[in-house]
């Protein structure tokens, strides 16, 4: 399973799908008919890209994005 990276999730009228990107594992992306279809895509992708890094000794990006906790009042 991969870490906790960020997945962005967006239309895209050129593809006329709905695209789910990994920002910091470049490229990792994946498309569907629905926004969680392109997430399930993607997560599968991100495992192989995942794998793939390890198994040729690269290393492993953090996760870049953080959820924004809301200040304290």
């Amino acid at each position: 399973m991969p870490r906790n990276h960020a997945i962005a999730v967006f239309w895209s009228d050129a593809d006329k799908a709905w695209i789910a990107d990994a920002p910091n594992l470049k490229p990792c992306s994946a498309f569907g008919a629905t926004p969680e279809e392109a997430v399930s895509e993607l997560r599968a992708a991100m495992a192989a890209w995942i794998e793939t890094a390890k198994a040729n000794g690269m290393p492993l990006p953090e996760p870049l994005f953080r959820q924004a906790l809301p200040a304290a009042e």
